[in-house]
């Protein structure tokens, strides 16, 4: 396995790949890696190489969120891709990604402006843009994501749709812990208190789907039990909780047939965020 920090050198191993007619996959993360990254990984080995990117992107975090303190463990990330089988790690400085005088960025007037966009404003231009960098660079023929990014991967293949981009996105499931907590890097954050108390997250989660799966289509009634059951957690500080179309991000006045149920929740000071997706009603 290589560990590739320079931008010219991962272009020159992709064009090798390239000119050999190898499908490269790739996995964009902010390093840290757990079981829900790779997910992904094991996923990407249906191509003939996996490329998985460290970078902890300065541009997609607000003045007040957690940049200096994201964890960071790249000895730990590196043993844990030499384990599962990954060809190469992207990891470039921020210095490289964004130099002096950088002034280009990918912008998006719907679905990035709702949810994770509402409460955290330039987190998706800092997301596409960084993303449109990594595309570029890494040229992979598939990309994977996971459905714990919900807004994101509707973020990712409206990008990729508009822009005319040769790649296919591959979204892979939420991967949990035994207790049913969403695997996050952000977890490391919550101390035994709040630990226990971010199983709400699920909680509310597995209720609203039930709601649906059991008839109720009306998104106001689901979106107040869901807000009950969180609200019965006293470190539980909620964001938001929509009942939205997986692909517009639009919020429903009535479940048709596909919803997305997605939460926001502050358990202390750590933002968690947690969903269930039902694309066909029975």
């Amino acid at each position: 396995m290589q560990l590739i920090s320079d931008i010219q050198a991962m272009s020159e191993q992709i064009d090798k790949w390239r000119k050999q007619n190898l499908s490269i996959g790739f996995v964009p993360t902010m390093g840290y890696l757990h079981e829900g990254h790779l997910s992904l990984v094991k996923a990407a080995k249906e191509n003939d190489k996996v490329v998985l990117s460290i970078f902890v992107n300065p541009m997609q975090f607000g003045p007040k969120e957690d940049l200096a303190s994201y964890p960071r463990d790249l000895k730990r990330d590196t043993k844990l891709c030499e384990e599962n089988g990954v060809d190469i790690i992207f990891s470039p400085t921020a210095e490289q990604m964004y130099p002096q005088n950088f002034s280009t960025y990918v912008d998006m007037n719907s679905i990035s402006d709702k949810l994770c966009g509402a409460s955290r404003k330039g987190h998706f231009r800092g997301v596409c843009t960084v993303l449109m960098k990594l595309f570029n660079i890494v040229r992979p023929h598939n990309v994977y994501f996971g459905q714990k990014d919900a807004q994101q991967c509707a973020v990712v293949k409206h990008m990729i749709e508009d822009l005319n981009l040769n790649l296919k996105l591959k979204i892979c499931p939420i991967i949990r812990e035994e207790d049913k907590l969403a695997k996050s890097s952000r977890n490391v954050y919550l101390n035994e208190k709040e630990r226990k108390a971010a199983l709400v997250l699920s909680k509310a989660i597995f209720l609203g789907e039930n709601l649906v799966k059991n008839g109720q289509r009306n998104p106001k009634i689901i979106i107040e039990e869901m807000k009950k059951e969180l609200l019965k957690e006293k470190l539980a500080k909620i964001d938001y909780v929509s009942l939205v179309h997986p692909k517009t991000m639009q919020e429903l006045e009535w479940i048709e047939n596909e919803v997305l149920g997605a939460i926001a929740v502050f358990i202390g000071k750590t933002r968690l965020i947690d969903n269930f997706l039902i694309q066909e009603l029975q």
